[in-house]
């Protein structure tokens, strides 16, 4: 409603960039074949999510099973799961596909912006920022053959907002969490669940370097270091979740093999060797 009003609302000049942006493709749709009244809804849209009901942005599935290719085929399932419009005043509150519609406006976008308001959790413990963040890049790459700027819009300090750039803020995160040892004596704090912790933090670096490529060789290994091969740390995941431990070393190994970690300089033959080390004892545990 938002946008059609502004849409409605003619002023002097050449200012009302939405207006005119929406004439113009309503016009390409018109001549495509669509209705007046079609052409102008859907050249109208502005808000997409996933279909009624649903929720996520359809890449957890794929990157956890390792059910994908490409990163083509990411962006083929974030366009798939995300293309149904919102907002509209003929969609009465509901949501309506609209995949052209959003691969139209995906292709014209220049710049991605996540925000984060609080300082509960950072974009490496939930699935939900690389899925969305992530997964709208990869696809506007895809789609417009040109990488986006992306920027993490920090404003849990609403009196400091502070605007990073993706690749300072997975910096930050890596440096700052992931390999702070306070961090890690914490999650040996909690046994099964801190090593959980720790293994989903991997996951999604790795996700978050499969949809925006911009994870440094340096930092898979010092977060191998740090987690998989650390003496300590490598001693408590076995005792208390082994089956972290056997992830982790997947989940690195899998970067090496779709040449995400570039150069692994060797850490691709330790991380085997674990993972055979690993699969052995459990045939003898059996």
């Amino acid at each position: 409603a938002a946008v059609q009003a502004i849409v409605d609302f003619e002023e002097p000049g050449t200012g009302n960039l939405i207006r005119n942006n929406v004439l113009a493709r309503q016009q390409t749709l018109e001549a495509q074949g669509l209705t007046k009244e079609e052409a102008r809804q859907e050249a109208s849209y502005r808000v997409f999510g996933s279909k009624p009901g649903a929720y996520g942005a359809g890449l957890q599935g794929l990157i956890d099973e390792r059910c994908w290719d490409t990163q083509a085929d990411l962006a083929d399932a974030y366009v798939n799961w995300g293309g149904y419009a919102y907002g509209a005043k003929h969609l009465k509150g509901e949501g309506v596909e609209a995949k052209s519609a959003f691969v139209h406006r995906l292709s014209q976008l220049e710049v991605v912006v996540q925000n984060q308001d609080n300082r509960e959790h950072d974009i490496l413990d939930s699935d939900d920022y690389y899925q969305f963040q992530g997964g709208m890049t990869n696809a506007v790459t895809q789609l417009a053959q040109k990488s986006p700027e992306v920027y993490l819009n920090d404003h849990s300090n609403p009196s400091v907002p502070k605007v990073r750039t993706l690749k300072e803020e997975l910096n930050r995160v890596v440096r700052s969490r992931v390999l702070n040892p306070k961090w890690i004596e914490a999650m040996q704090e909690h046994g099964y669940k801190g090593a959980f912790e720790m293994a989903a933090s991997i996951d999604y670096l790795f996700a978050y370097d499969a949809t925006t490529d911009l994870v440094a060789d340096y930092q898979y290994e010092k977060v191998t270091d740090a987690l998989v091969f650390d003496g300590a740390n490598r001693a408590f995941l076995e005792q208390n979740n082994i089956n972290a431990l056997e992830e982790m070393a997947e989940r690195l190994l899998e970067a090496c093999q779709r040449g995400m970690w570039q150069e692994p300089n060797g850490y691709d033959t330790k991380l085997q060797d674990l993972l055979l080390e690993l699969d052995m004892r459990q045939e003898q545990a059996n």
